[in-house]
Order: structure tokens, then C-alpha cells, then sequence
């Protein structure tokens, strides 16, 4: 089974998939049912929690405990080696981006047979030719394909 890494812009969609202005919430939800039913491993950037809280406090603070809680349970690994890191500055420099998106494509570059799964398109749009990098819009469940 492949591995995916799931950005900040896709696991906010898992907490408001109906959010105005944003799309491909069903797609989210689907996604986090092949996770939460083993279907697909998610291997993730370091930072991945402590970013798409900040974003989940931001928005909802309400829900923000609730949420924390349980993305701490869903107990996703973490891909935590120098490498991963030296990758991500590389990206960040070459197409002029925040290290904190690139770090989500790091992991999926330093990890065989691993896709970043991703609905920021201004990401996508400059790190596509990569390779290792897939749409939210693009994503199909585990036999659906």
C-alpha cells in the first residue's frame, strides 16, 4: 500500500467541509473515511498538528479543543529526519514558498511510493513537475479507481 501525506489545506476540510467559499469538502471526508478505517496510511511533516490547529483556532475556537483532540487521536505518523527538513528548504527556496508547505512535500519526496495529497493549488501549481503530488479533486476511494 502507498503512503499519503495530507496537507493543512485537506485535514481544515476534514473539520468544515461545508466552509463558504471552499470546495471539495465531500472529497476531504472520504479521504479521512479510508484513514479512519485503515484503508490508507498518511505519513506526515512534523509540524502537520501544530499547524492545522493554529488554522482550527483561528477560524473556530469553539471547536478547537474538540478538533485537537481528535487529530492527536487519529495518532498519524511523523516524518521527523534531517532529510526530510534539507528537502523542504531546497523546495521552499527553488519555488519561492513557505518552508511549511514544503515540508508536507519533503516527506512525500524522501518516502518511496508516497503522494502529498494537497488542495492548495498555488502549492500545486508550482511544485506539480516534481512529481509526488496529487489534487484533492483528484482523490478516488480505495476501489473506486
Amino acid at each position: 500500500m502507498s503512503l499519503t501525506v495530507v496537507d493543512a489545506s485537506v485535514a481544515v476540510k476534514w473539520i468544515f467541509p461545508d466552509a463558504p467559499g471552499e470546495d471539495e469538502g465531500e472529497q476531504a471526508l472520504a479521504l479521512l473515511d479510508e484513514i479512519r478505517d485503515r484503508r490508507l496510511d498518511v505519513l506526515q511533516p512534523p509540524h502537520w498538528l501544530a499547524e492545522v490547529s493554529a488554522v482550527v483556532t483561528r477560524l473556530s475556537p469553539a471547536v478547537a479543543e474538540e478538533t485537537i483532540s481528535f487529530l492527536i487521536a487519529m495518532e498519524l505518523s511523523v516524518a521527523d529526519t534531517p532529510e526530510v527538513y534539507l528537502r523542504a528548504s531546497e523546495l521552499a527556496a527553488a519555488l519561492n514558498h513557505h518552508l511549511f508547505d514544503t515540508l508536507y512535500h519533503a516527506v512525500a519526496l524522501c518516502t518511496p511510493d508516497t503522494t502529498l495529497l494537497t488542495a492548495d493549488m498555488s502549492y500545486y501549481r508550482k511544485a506539480k513537475d516534481l512529481g509526488s503530488i496529487a489534487k484533492l479533486s483528484d482523490f478516488r476511494r480505495v476501489g473506486d479507481e
